[in-house]
């Protein structure tokens, strides 16, 4: 199982010296994901993290930064990717970049294009950030192999107490953001516990 991160939505004081901790306790890609944020200031943060982990970052928005910042992973959210010519992607993935997506119905899978690395798929749990963003899965619900055109990577909700059910659902992975952010002071302890609880479930396989 891996484990990935998703930026606050919002910017918060000192957020790069945040997320290059992260990077530093193993953090191996975090998507930042700033909705409704200007270019100048999404700019600025990514000017503030270590130019050594970027390869480790995806960018939801304002992708014509990536050259700018060398970075090599782009996030196209379910309109995005809806508006973009598999032409344009195929360019993308010659330029050696690496693509995600966002699915919210497990069917879509199947339509997705084969220049995606892996896709998100969600809200998994009710959501920690978003209040009122409810769970969609039964408790026995489980990904058969066949369906997996590509890795999936379970989102929303997603904390300590429920990662291996994560795993029993046959996700390739999970995706944090409320349980990092909902506190900010406290995102590197989080991490550490979401982390040995990662590794736990890789040793056992579960």
């Amino acid at each position: 199982m891996k484990l990935l991160a998703i930026s606050n939505p919002k910017f918060f004081p000192d957020e790069a010296e945040k997320i290059n901790s992260l990077f530093r306790e193993g953090l191996v890609c975090l998507h930042i994901r700033k909705p409704e944020s200007e270019e100048d200031d999404f700019r600025d943060l990514l000017s503030k993290i270590n130019p050594e982990f970027r390869d480790r970052i995806s960018i939801h928005q304002y992708h014509k930064l990536a050259g700018e910042f060398g970075i090599k992973r782009l996030h196209f959210p379910e309109k995005k990717r809806k508006r973009s010519s598999k032409e344009s992607l195929k360019k993308l993935l010659s330029d050696d970049f690496l693509l995600s997506t966002s699915i919210h119905d497990l069917s879509e899978i199947s339509n997705l294009s084969e220049h995606f690395s892996y896709t998100f798929f969600g809200p998994v749990f009710d959501s920690i950030s978003k209040s009122g963003y409810k769970g969609v899965l039964s408790d026995d619900f489980f990904i058969e192999p066949e369906v997996k055109k590509i890795p999936i990577i379970g989102l929303g909700g997603v904390n300590i107490q429920n990662l291996e059910k994560i795993g029993k659902m046959n996700f390739d992975g999970a995706a944090v953001l409320g349980t990092l952010w909902e506190k900010p002071e406290n995102a590197i302890s989080s991490f550490r516990e979401l982390w040995e609880v990662v590794d736990f479930i890789n040793q056992h396989e579960i």
